[in-house]
């Protein structure tokens, strides 16, 4: 009876270690969804998503001729908080700032023509995009500022903010990098025309735009170079996993009822938010 009782014994105690173990397994998983949700608790609460932005892209995220922020990201964010039952703040930095300020806090998530990368994705939660677009650059018009290829870009000068996908692209091809901090679309576009840089690399419809926006400079948009296919989306904290899903569910109702064409059209004249048609360059050897 004895042995009975110990081997039942020992069974009993596998069988609690077991479960214990488990248990032990569950509660991390919980633990990890109650930090993942904390950050969407605390915006659902305090009701109110605070966004980083610049106010100097035209036509993503600028101030009107009423002194009114405004811009494609701007007014796909305000969308997105209307139909999650939140005001929407935006706070004004440097793209340099951005991803520091959503690490630690300061804003919730960013929203400035942001670019998914494999980089990136490793340190913060990205939407699921809301634009589609690629990359070229901004040149002196007589010229092209001496750039037939991304290999001419050896030894020139490019205006663009330290950390952005296009400042890295151009230094991998042997550029040398302007920055200027929060600067507007008229002091990196002005050097072009001076000769201080040769030129701007950026997102096809913002530099489409900021062109336009400068007659009176002597540069155009490259001709011939298009390259870098991107996708912008709103940047957010890693492992704020419902607060993605809800703006990730804002944007997909946004998709599907048109709003996002609508806006995209209305900033851009074109539909930024589909992919674009025809032949993009990709660009290898570079880890973005």
């Amino acid at each position: 009876m004895k042995k009975v009782s110990l081997l039942s014994l020992f069974f009993a105690l596998v069988l609690l270690l077991a479960a214990c173990g488990g248990g032990s397994e569950e509660v991390e998983k919980e633990t990890d969804t109650d930090a993942a949700d904390e950050r969407w608790t605390e915006i659902e609460e305090a009701g109110e998503l605070v966004v980083g932005t610049s106010g100097t892209l035209i036509a993503a995220s600028f101030y009107d001729e009423n002194d009114e922020l405004t811009g494609y990201d701007v007014e796909v964010l305000r969308e997105v908080g209307n139909r999650l039952g939140l005001e929407v703040s935006f706070e004004i930095m440097g793209v340099d700032s951005m991803l520091p300020a959503v690490n630690s806090g300061r804003i919730d998530v960013a929203a400035n023509d942001m670019t998914i990368t494999e980089k990136r994705k490793k340190e913060f939660n990205f939407s699921d995009p809301y634009k589609y677009s690629y990359t070229t650059m901004a040149v002196r018009t007589a010229d092209n500022s001496g750039i037939e290829s991304l290999e001419d870009l050896e030894g020139k000068k490019a205006g663009g903010g330290a950390t952005t996908v296009y400042s890295q692209i151009a230094e991998h091809y042997g550029a040398e990098i302007v920055t200027y901090g929060n600067a507007p679309n008229e002091a990196y576009l002005s050097d072009v025309n001076n000769g201080r840089t040769d030129l701007v690399m950026n997102d096809y419809y913002l530099t489409k735009f900021g062109v336009a926006a400068f007659p009176e400079f002597d540069i155009h948009l490259h001709p011939s170079l298009k390259f870098y296919p991107t996708e912008q989306a709103v940047i957010i904290p890693k492992g704020a996993e419902v607060l993605t899903e809800k703006i990730n569910e804002a944007l997909q109702e946004m998709h599907d009822d048109g709003t996002l064409s609508e806006l995209a059209i209305e900033f851009y004249e074109e539909d930024a938010s589909k992919e674009p048609e025809g032949e993009i360059e990709e660009i290898d050897g570079i880890e973005l």
